[in-house]
């Protein structure tokens, strides 16, 4: 009895090692992480926004316009073992690419290739609309992820095409995960589309429209210092920082964008 006791104090004893640790965690302090990555976590909050999603390691995972790949070094390593990511890139395909993004689409591609230990098990697929929009095999997808995106979609004129497209890609039950930067209530349109910043309702709107249920809103990413009246909309924030030396000091300290956190159910 004394030897069972003295052996169940020592594994008490014994500091948690990195295979009995959360995995997520693990991940998110992964110290292959670009640096100027992990500067944005205060920011990103990404092991808080990844859990509120419910992600875990056996998930199969899209992330929708993974350049340049800032969540892709945690989702990668992390569901390599057991799950599988679909980064989902710019279409090099479509015709209504720009030169810029295409850039962007074969930088990241360039990323996973130059690191195989960490990329081998992923799948990079693209999406555009309405040409390229299959972004994994219809009804296999456990969660969809997007990072502020929404405005893009809405000036391009193809957010409904999107959510359309994300839905045929999971399976019933499936989660869609989704930040943006936070608009006020009532904001218009035209607004929205110049500023970068998105009502919840909006995005709402555009999720319930292509058939998703609404789930649940975390304040995780919410910043209240942001005011959202500034010059050159949400890019005048950090990392951005569009004004570039005129009131810097003021705008590194708002940080960056207030964001809502939303999560959609595929019925």
């Amino acid at each position: 009895m004394k030897n069972f006791v003295l052996a169940l104090a020592l594994i008490v004893s014994i500091p948690m090692g990195t295979a009995a640790a959360d995995a997520l965690e693990d991940a998110v302090n992964n110290p292959q992480r670009t640096a100027a990555y992990t500067e944005r976590d205060q920011y990103r909050n990404p092991l808080e926004t990844l859990r509120f999603f419910g992600v875990q390691p056996d998930m199969t995972v899209a992330e929708i316009w993974a350049s340049p790949g800032w969540y892709a070094e945690i989702l990668a390593p992390y569901l390599k073992a057991d799950g599988k990511y679909y980064a989902v890139g710019f279409s090099l395909t479509a015709k209504r690419t720009p030169q810029w993004r295409r850039n962007m689409a074969n930088e990241l591609i360039a990323k996973f290739d130059a690191d195989p230990g960490n990329y081998s098990a992923l799948e990079v697929t693209s999406l555009s609309v309405p040409e390229d929009t299959v972004i994994a095999p219809p009804g296999t997808i456990d969660v969809v992820l997007t990072f502020r995106n929404v405005h893009n979609w809405m000036k391009g004129e193809y957010a409904p095409g999107v959510f359309a497209a994300m839905y045929a890609a999971l399976r019933p039950g499936g989660i869609l995960g989704v930040v943006e930067h936070r608009a006020a209530p009532g904001t218009s349109v035209d607004m929205m589309e110049m500023s970068g910043y998105v009502t919840e309702a909006q995005v709402i709107e555009f999720a319930e429209a292509a058939g998703f249920v609404f789930e649940a809103r975390s304040e995780v990413n919410a910043n209240p210092k942001d005011t959202k009246d500034y010059p050159r909309g949400v890019w005048t924030l950090p990392p951005s920082l569009r004004m570039k030396d005129v009131d810097r000091e003021k705008y590194l300290a708002i940080g960056e964008s207030d964001r809502m956190a939303l999560k959609f159910r595929k019925p």
